[in-house]
């Protein structure tokens, strides 16, 4: 097993006055030439957007986008005539492929929203532009891994044009699982969202990130009372 670690500290930080964003692979202003993909896997995102405030409409192609709010909500809109709110216990994917232009929002005036902003390299360029978003229920579901986005259409999950598996789950501590990989030659992202979890040796703190490959499974365990992962299983070969 080989792994990278991403702490949360080493993340390139910006404060605009109405975006206050970390990121973990170079974005925008921020470049790392060691920290530019893991993987498929090409941007995280920890952004908070002040009331009222957001991005524009602007132009992506060739990418696959996927936003997770954590508190507050989001408001999209795209020239596919699609307009949401995306709350806490959502989860909205789009393929950008031949191009799609959208805004995204602070759906409140007053109140910040916070959200991870997740981009994937696509399996297929160019392809058609679609949007989709589907709610998922965190609150009721402990000890258990909750299956989001899958390139197979399977078990509900929202769909990617990736060979790419997004799972998250809330457990309790001392609770342990065991993850297998869904692919040979895929590798296995895992960040802290809230709490402490053990995975390959390493303790992992509040938004503590780690990358692991060349191996097809990975114990992961709960270190606090609630602790909440996010895990994204995702093809080497880019």
């Amino acid at each position: 097993m080989k792994k990278i670690l991403y702490r949360a500290e080493t993340r390139g930080h910006k404060y605009n006055g109405w975006l206050d964003t970390y990121n973990t692979f170079s974005f925008a202003d921020y470049f790392n030439p060691e920290r530019i993909n893991f993987g498929a896997l090409r941007v995280i995102n920890d952004d908070t957007i002040k009331g009222g405030e957001g991005f524009g409409s602007h132009l992506h192609n060739n990418m696959e986008i996927v936003s997770i709010p954590l508190d507050g909500a989001l408001e999209h809109r795209d020239n596919l005539g699609h307009v949401s709110v995306v709350n806490p216990g959502d989860i909205q994917v789009f393929t950008s492929g031949s191009g799609i232009i959208h805004s995204v929002y602070n759906a409140d005036n007053e109140k910040p929203v916070s959200f991870f902003q997740i981009w994937v390299l696509p399996k297929e360029k160019n392809v058609a532009p679609k949007y989709a978003q589907k709610s998922f229920d965190f609150t009721n579901s402990c000890n258990e891994l909750i299956h989001l986005i899958s390139p197979d259409r399977d078990n509900g999950c929202l769909h990617i044009n990736q060979d790419a598996w997004f799972s998250m789950g809330t457990f309790t501590k001392g609770n342990s699982f065991e993850y297998e990989l869904r692919r040979e030659g895929n590798g296995l992202y895992a960040m802290v969202v809230e709490g402490e979890f053990a995975l390959s040796d390493e303790t992992l703190r509040h938004r503590d990130g780690i990358g692991v490959f060349d191996t097809d499974r990975v114990k992961i365990t709960s270190l606090s009372d609630v602790g909440r992962i996010l895990l994204i299983d995702v093809t080497m070969a880019v």
